[in-house]
């Protein structure tokens, strides 16, 4: 008998081994419904201030990290806020990715004005600053990196995806770009758009952004109901879950998130539509 039990528990270590083989940037444990809603995730989070002074590219922000280091490195994420507004707008996402296992850095463009050619570039140079001289760029892995951004911040996600191929996953969140054609991007991208967005109305923005992006890209739209431009602003549990989701999936290659966005979400009280492709094969 203890024989048995010594070559089940064998078994056991050894497929747990194998799971993690397969698949070695996975954080945090299974996730569940709830816990991809939930306002934070397992971990504890750290946070710190970059000034603009200390930097060049972009204007700053704040640093939102796994206090602990016992799983190794995390995939990081840079976003960057719209038209006239500061870091404060998109702050809430800081803490409630980084608590799910992600080093996040939302930041503070040169000026409210920028637009989203500029952002993207800041984004781009957020990036940069975080995994080469930032003080928590021993708890990243360089390689597995994303972009978010609110209104001409998710012009400027589009902006950046264009500009480096290597990143991981974008976010548009209620996207706004002179240019609404994107067949140039190879990043896996989730738009977020909303049907009551009357700044940058899904019809002229977010549709045509998704439906201009390669074919053969892992891509989703995801319109939220009841949502205006200004939704991104305040804590969301559509938004927080599906770009988890996303991040997870394809920053973190955990193919444990791919139950939350294949099948496709189906239309409900917070979705209005939700189209992409399915099975993911990045």
């Amino acid at each position: 008998m203890a024989a048995l039990l010594a070559l089940g528990g064998l078994a056991t270590s050894q497929a747990v081994t194998a799971q993690a083989a397969d698949n070695p940037y996975e954080r945090g444990p299974a996730p569940t419904p709830s816990s991809i809603e939930a306002s934070r995730g397992s971990y504890a989070v750290s946070q710190t201030t970059v000034s603009a002074l200390s930097v060049s590219g972009f204007g700053g922000g704040t640093v939102y990290y796994p206090t602990s280091t016992a799983d190794g490195t995390f995939g990081a994420v840079a976003i960057s806020p719209g038209y006239t507004a500061y870091q404060s707008s998109i702050a809430w996402l800081g803490p409630r990715l980084a608590s799910q296992g992600f080093v996040v850095f939302t930041i503070d463009t040169n000026t409210t004005l920028d637009q989203p050619d500029s952002r993207g570039r800041q984004l781009l140079a957020a990036l940069d600053y975080l995994t080469q001289s930032s003080a928590v760029r021993g708890r990243i892995d360089s390689t597995r990196l994303g972009v978010m951004g609110h209104s001409m911040g998710g012009g400027g996600t589009l902006e950046a995806a264009k500009s480096r191929p290597s990143l991981q996953a974008a976010i548009p969140l209620t996207g706004w770009n002179t240019d609404k054609t994107w067949p140039e991007i190879q990043t896996p991208t989730l738009v977020v758009g909303a049907d009551g967005d009357t700044v940058a109305p899904v019809a002229t923005h977010s549709e045509p952004f998704y439906t201009s992006l390669p074919g053969s890209l892992d891509k989703a739209y995801l319109e939220l109901r009841g949502a205006t431009h200004f939704t991104p602003n305040s804590s969301n549990t559509t938004i927080a879950k599906y770009s988890l989701s996303w991040l997870k999936r394809f920053v973190d290659n955990d193919t444990r998130y791919e139950q939350f966005l294949c099948p496709l979400p189906s239309a409900s009280s917070t979705i209005a539509e939700y189209r992409g492709n399915c099975p993911h094969t990045s």
